[in-house]
């Protein structure tokens, strides 16, 4: 079985393969403060949850936005499996051909959704990732991967909000009723969810016409299903994504 792990801003996502299988998708909160023993056993309490060995493991791969993780993950597979996992950077074959001006800036999990982009979807292809930051990835008909945009995620705007002004409140991430908002609560919502929507929809119009043809749209991410709805654009959500990426990108190493 493969393991594979995906280690973001604020959740870290994994999930097991037997083969083409995805046996389960869990989720941690990512915490910079534990060390790779301590993740050692979440990992092996999460597999035990599942009913899956650590002996069944037979290679593991990681990608990560958070380098002082991607050690601590190295550190704690290699103490349940004694293998060395594989990590997403520099010197790894992921197919991609990159086309920004320097590609070994393009992050593991930008890499790791445009390899399962590639193969799972009509070229050209726009990806969106819903998260602690949003960020748009395209990769043209060629499966050349062009660049794309990032800005700031909704929980970091919300964030922004309630600890730079005085009386705005926190609030759950979801869609008011109206655009027009009557209370605070749904102005903020309407704000933040409306308008990241339609912030997707305006930059895939700009992207559509920067390449000359339409696109096919894909999103991930944990913010990804509430936002996409309210979309105008014709948008898939694929929730797990990375991981087949990262699945796709271990293949081609093994």
């Amino acid at each position: 079985m493969l393991l594979v792990i995906d280690i973001g801003n604020s959740n870290i996502t994994l999930g097991v393969y037997d083969k083409d299988d995805l046996k389960f998708v869990a989720r941690l909160a990512t915490d910079r403060l534990k060390t790779g023993d301590q993740y050692a056993i979440d990992l092996r309490d999460l597999l035990h949850l599942y009913g899956i060995s650590t002996k069944d493991i037979h290679g593991s791969i990681i990608s990560s936005v958070v380098p002082v993780l991607g050690s601590a993950f190295k550190r704690a597979i290699r103490t349940l499996t004694g293998k060395e996992p594989l990590s997403v950077g520099p010197g790894v074959k992921t197919g991609l051909n990159i086309k920004i001006d320097n590609p070994a800036q393009l992050g593991a999990d930008l890499a790791a959704g445009a390899v399962a982009a590639v193969k799972m979807y009509k070229l050209p292809c726009i990806v969106l990732d819903l998260g602690t930051a949003t960020t748009i990835s395209v990769i043209d008909k060629n499966g050349c991967f062009l660049g794309g945009a990032i800005s700031a995620g909704i929980r970091i705007s919300l964030d922004a909000l309630t600890s730079r002004t005085s009386q705005l409140p926190q609030i759950g991430i979801e869609a008011p009723p109206n655009v027009i908002g009557t209370n605070t609560v749904d102005c903020m919502k309407s704000g933040l969810v409306l308008g990241c929507a339609a912030m997707i929809d305006g930059l895939c119009d700009r992207i559509e016409e920067q390449l000359g043809e339409s696109a096919t749209i894909v999103a991930t991410g944990g913010l990804s299903a509430e936002v996409v709805k309210n979309c105008r654009k014709d948008i898939v959500c694929c929730d797990n994504l990375l991981l087949e990426g990262l699945k796709i990108i271990y293949e081609k190493n093994a």
